[in-house]
């Protein structure tokens, strides 16, 4: 067995090839560290603290600074979580699947609860950009509804829906705000989906952005962008979705095309 192989067999199914070490071998100090505080965390359950960040620097034999790198990334990666000043290890992210199924419903696949909070509902005369998105015509009026997505109370994302007036004229008057806005249009408007384009990205939040969602503003984020179609494939909303890129994955089921 040659070097390659002895340093790629004893790997976790799934794991990335050689674990992220270089060819050479040689790998950042602040890498090792956090690879050792992985191994610590494999041992704590879900919300149990690490040690301070004095306490693993001398653990390891390395300064603090190298420490809170490796805390870092793992921040970032979702694996851990600040709470209040110390840091504790974090749970499963929440998967989200790619499908014309409401948030509030992935949330509660995975036995938590769905909740939103709501920002802001806006009338105002549609713009020619957002017209054809949402069926409507230039200057007719248009709701802006913004909400704060949260699981379990925790904020983990934000989410802005457009959608014209006459499809949904009493939103302001009948609509639950922290309820899905899919079981309102199918329940109490009589509208159903039937299919929708979207588009995933990888970005940074802006700070009012991160504000509203309570994160920094380096953290990275997926931005959906959605077209949905009633089912006579006439255009009902334009939807900007921010989640939590430590805290959300999607995911998607694909078959063979005939």
């Amino acid at each position: 067995m040659d070097i390659r192989d002895a340093n790629t067999h004893h790997q976790d199914p799934g794991a990335p090839i050689r674990s992220g070490i270089p060819e050479h071998g040689r790998i950042p100090k602040y890498y090792a560290v956090k690879a050792r505080i992985a191994a610590l965390m494999s041992e704590l359950s879900e919300g149990d603290m690490l040690p301070p960040e004095r306490d693993l620097a001398v653990r390891y034999e390395v300064s603090r600074e190298t420490v809170r790198q490796a805390l870092r990334e793992l921040l970032l990666e979702g694996r851990l979580r600040r709470q209040g000043r110390g840091t504790v290890v974090a749970g499963p992210k929440l998967e989200q699947p790619l499908a014309l199924a409401s948030y509030t419903e992935g949330v509660r696949r995975q036995d938590r609860r769905p909740g939103r909070n709501l920002i802001g509902l806006d009338r105002f005369p549609c713009p020619a950009a957002l017209a054809a998105d949402v069926g409507a015509e230039t200057g007719e009026p248009v709701w802006h509804m913004e909400r704060v997505l949260l699981a379990d109370d925790e904020r983990v994302g934000l989410e802005s829906t457009y959608v014209a007036v006459s499809r949904v004229p009493r939103l302001d008057v009948d609509f639950e705000p922290d309820s899905s806005f899919y079981a309102y249009l199918h329940d109490r408007v009589g509208v159903s989906f039937g299919d929708a384009d979207e588009r995933i990205e990888t970005v940074l939040a802006t700070p009012r952005e991160a504000l509203l969602i309570g994160t920094p503003p380096a953290l990275p984020m997926l931005l959906i962008h959605r077209l949905s179609r009633d089912v006579d494939g006439r255009p009902l909303e334009r939807v900007r979705t921010l989640f939590r890129g430590d805290r959300f994955s999607f995911t998607v089921r694909l078959g063979e095309r005939g």
